[in-house]
């Protein structure tokens, strides 16, 4: 790219390039105006591209009367081309802050480009201005260096999983935007058809069964840069539309997937920086859940979960006794530091156990000087409340947080606790830490409405061993499936897919579905599985919250060129907006 980024172009060197090197060279550069200053007859102007900016230095004697008067006249974000030559600053004028700090341009031209009003916000890094009004104005946002940083490292980090995948003999292949709808966990954006009226397309949710067909076309190792869509509720890690790495390979057991998958990632993180240690370490679904709380643990750090199950059962504080003797479980985390908080702030905390499912909870505190403070130690007696300190490598400053419920609403509870406390006592959490979560369950129970669904999805393989207990003991049913978590975070993925008709179609129906829903959503699949499908599995890795993730970003609006607020609009073009009355006509639609 720099062999030929000054080619084709006004410019012959970038306002980031210039060395002492360059000293004596006539250049000519273009960009925008950063800060500009008159110092006593003499202008200065930082003038910025995408690559940096360089110090152009406007002297009355070496321009002429009018591109003088031009550069007192300058305004913030003007666009100009600068003819000049390089030449070192003065002693004690270097900035060593700067990649140009120790040059700057005498200029002998300046020609406006173009002008610009007032900017909305200063084109600046660490600005606090609120992202709506960023979104609102995202091209000159973009024009921030973090923001061009962070848009750079998505391209590095995409081109390097092209080049990965490309040398590992998979080809890139397009799949349809406008395809139908199935269920698979959101609700689907429609797009109504107006060569067939009442009838609509579904957005992708992901190419899932499109990757399929390709792998019984005979492709045998497909990948897509894919975009995707999700009508769901939005958080900093969630868009309406996002961009994931599709990836499916014909012919493997779940190692395969794993073990080419790690050689992609070495390659991806050595492309954006990043040393890690491989091969990573891959933790069962049910050890995440039992120490962490959660199938996307953060293990940079500790606090981890204690089940205190046997420790209290029978014990005499009821809530514990009662959630024991009910089959549920009793966890603890242990938030070494704050033993000293007051109890308004233990009491806060409470808030956060009940937004994740918690009834309440119970705790105690082991102050710094000695002393032992909570509203349950009395009824938990000396035995109990001894085995508890010791399962929970109690000192003095610490304070102990309880769940006492069914092992989803517990492990919620105590997880979401576990990451504010972190949050809250600034425990470290330096660097990446990435690891495969693997072995889980096949099926789970929505209690609203009282149906099974697939863990991941249905299309996932189930080791045949536990084939018999689709029907009967559906929660006993393993599967192949992976995902790979970095620093806390889902970063993608996957499963060795069912590519036997008859077993795929006992899944549906187990998750619900009727033989019609089934020939209408599913057909297609069901069809091509049974024309010799071979065996076959893939991931998905999600390219935002893996970029995000590398540029230290806590959103992924932030390595997005123009993503949606929190509401799924664009404050920027105003979408979504409305339509005319003829347009819904024509789609044989009309607004209620």
């Amino acid at each position: 790219m720099t062999e030929f980024i000054n080619e084709y172009c006004m410019h012959d060197h970038t306002c980031g390039e210039l060395r002492a090197s360059d000293v004596d060279a006539q250049v000519t550069l273009t960009g925008w105006v950063w800060h500009n200053r008159d110092h006593g007859g003499l202008i200065f102007v930082d003038l910025r591209d995408r690559e940096g900016y360089t110090q152009i230095v406007i002297d009355p004697d070496c321009v002429s009367e009018e591109e003088f008067h031009v550069a007192e006249h300058l305004g913030r974000e003007f666009v100009l081309k600068i003819t000049g030559k390089v030449r070192a600053r003065a002693e004690g004028t270097v900035n060593p802050n700067m990649a140009t700090g120790e040059i700057e341009v005498l200029a002998s031209g300046i020609e406006v480009l173009n002008t610009s009003v007032t900017p909305p916000f200063s084109i600046e890094d660490g600005i606090e201005t609120d992202e709506t009004t960023r979104m609102k104005w995202r091209y000159m946002d973009l024009r921030r260096p973090e923001m061009y940083k962070n848009l750079k490292l998505r391209h590095t980090v995409a081109q390097a999983m092209r080049k990965a995948l490309n040398e590992r003999g998979f080809l890139e292949v397009e799949t349809p935007i406008l395809a139908n709808s199935t269920p698979e966990g959101a609700r689907d954006y429609l797009v109504p058809s107006r060569p067939n009226p009442g009838k609509f397309y579904a957005l992708p949710q992901s190419p899932q069964q499109f990757k399929q067909m390709l792998m019984v076309g005979g492709i045998e190792r497909y990948y897509q840069i894919a975009r995707c869509f999700r009508d769901e509720d939005l958080r900093a890690d969630r868009q309406p539309e996002f961009t994931q790495v599709d990836i499916e390979m014909s012919f493997v057991q779940e190692n395969d997937v794993i073990d080419m998958m790690e050689g992609v990632f070495k390659e991806v993180l050595e492309a954006a920086g990043v040393e890690h240690e491989f091969p990573l370490q891959r933790m069962p679904w049910k050890e995440a859940m039992d120490r962490f709380g959660c199938d996307r643990p953060d293990i940079r750090f500790g606090m981890e979960l204690v089940d205190l199950t046997e420790i209290v059962r029978g014990c005499g504080f009821g809530v514990f006794a009662k959630a024991v003797e009910a089959g549920n479980i009793v966890k603890a985390i242990n938030a070494k530091g704050a033993g000293d908080w007051s109890r308004g702030d233990i009491d806060k905390l409470a808030d956060i156990a009940s937004a994740n499912g918690a009834k309440g909870m119970a705790w105690i505190a082991y102050t710094t000087d000695g002393k032992e403070k909570s509203p349950i130690i009395k009824f938990l007696g000396d035995e109990v409340h001894a085995k508890i300190k010791e399962a929970m490598n109690v000192e003095p400053g610490d304070l102990v947080l309880f769940a006492a419920d069914t092992f989803g609403v517990a492990n919620a509870v105590l997880s979401a606790l576990r990451l504010h406390m972190a949050e809250a006592l600034n425990i470290p959490r330096d660097g990446h830490k990435l690891l495969w979560v693997v072995d889980f369950p096949m099926f789970k129970y929505d209690e609203e409405t009282k149906k099974y669904a697939a863990e991941h999805h249905p299309f996932t393989m189930i080791p045949k061993s536990d084939w018999d207990k689709i029907e009967t003991d559906p929660m006993a049913c393993g599967s192949y499936s992976y995902d790979i978590v970095m620093d806390g975070f889902e970063a993608g993925g996957g499963s060795i897919r069912i590519h036997n008709a008859e077993l795929q179609k006992r899944v549906l129906k187990r998750c619900g579905v009727d033989d019609e829903d089934m020939e209408v959503k599913f057909g297609h699949l069901i069809h091509a599985l049974e024309l010799g499908a071979p065996p076959h599995g893939g991931i998905a890795i999600g390219l935002d919250r893996l970029v995000m993730l590398l540029a230290g970003k806590d959103s992924i609006r932030d390595v997005i060129a123009f993503p949606k607020t929190s509401s799924a609009a664009d404050p920027m073009t105003g979408a979504p907006n409305e339509v005319t009355t003829r347009q819904l006509k024509e789609v044989n639609l009309r607004t209620l």
